[in-house]
């Protein structure tokens, strides 16, 4: 059975509601981490292209990715674990792992099936959560890979048709 049930998450990937782009955040990693990342990257045969400021590069050590960051430079790296699935890792630190992936990209159950081994392959290739917010809105975490559960879950109420939102009180 999947981690996730399309039919109960699918409001959260509605790019109208919650931007085409959600924040995807790996906390607390450092170097060892980001090429932990890489050498999975490698070994899962996912397709990927490397870049520095757009230019497009061989790939190199995740130590060199980190020392390459600067006030101009951000390195890039671009994963397809399928052909139709694109993920963009940014290099703004060692102690934060970013992604974005798109929204557009992840209808349906096969492609939520998709986003939910990758996040699972890295959380449990570097113990620590994965969490998935929507774009703009970090700290707000949707769903991720839970390290005790050693699955991806649902970690906010999706609000869909028929869901009633609480008004508050005073």
């Amino acid at each position: 059975m999947p981690d996730l049930l399309w039919d109960d998450v699918k409001c959260l990937f509605d790019p109208y509601v919650n931007g085409t782009l959600p924040d995807v955040v790996v906390e607390g990693t450092t170097v060892e981490d980001w090429q932990v990342l890489l050498d999975l990257v490698q070994s899962q045969g996912w397709r990927y292209a490397y870049s520095l400021t757009g230019e497009p590069m061989e790939l190199t050590s995740a130590a060199d990715m980190v020392a390459a960051v600067s006030a101009v430079a951000t390195p890039e790296l671009r994963v397809w674990p399928i052909p139709e699935v694109l993920m963009i890792f940014r290099v703004y630190q060692a102690e934060t792992i970013d992604f974005d992936v798109d929204l557009r990209e992840l209808q349906g159950q096969e492609r939520l099936d998709v986003l939910v081994v990758v996040l699972r392959l890295i959380g449990q290739r570097l113990g620590k959560a994965v969490l998935m917010s929507p774009e703009g809105s970090p700290g707000h975490p949707d769903l991720g890979f839970d390290v005790e559960a050693g699955r991806v879950v649902l970690m906010a109420e999706p609000i869909g048709p028929g869901s009633v939102i609480a008004e508050p009180t005073d």
